[in-house]
């Protein structure tokens, strides 16, 4: 499975666009915001060399590997991890659950 291509759904992305801009307003700075990003892609080359790090979750083969407050959240198939959430962990338990059975 070594060297399966990363792709971001457009939630996902738009979830972690959400937390970037969050983070930019609040500190006035992007300097958290190219933290996190470097954090992110440092994590994705882990999952590209060891897809099923992430530990799974009861719905429909999906796997998050966490981040401290944020997790990536992902399906694998035979030739891409496809990243369909970046989560906020102190969010509502709840809101994941949903997020998940739409997933």
């Amino acid at each position: 499975m070594d060297g399966l291509k990363v792709f971001w759904t457009q939630t996902a992305k738009r979830q972690r666009d959400h937390i970037f801009e969050y983070w930019n307003n609040k500190n006035k700075s992007k300097s958290y915001s190219t933290k996190l990003n470097l954090a992110i892609r440092e994590r994705i080359q882990l999952l590209k060399k060891q897809p099923e790090f992430g530990k799974k979750i009861y719905f429909k083969n999906i796997r998050a590997v966490s981040m401290r407050h944020y997790s990536i959240i992902y399906k694998i198939n035979q030739l891409n991890i496809i990243i369909i959430g970046f989560w906020d962990n102190r969010q509502d338990s709840e809101k994941l659950l949903n997020f998940l059975r739409n997933a």
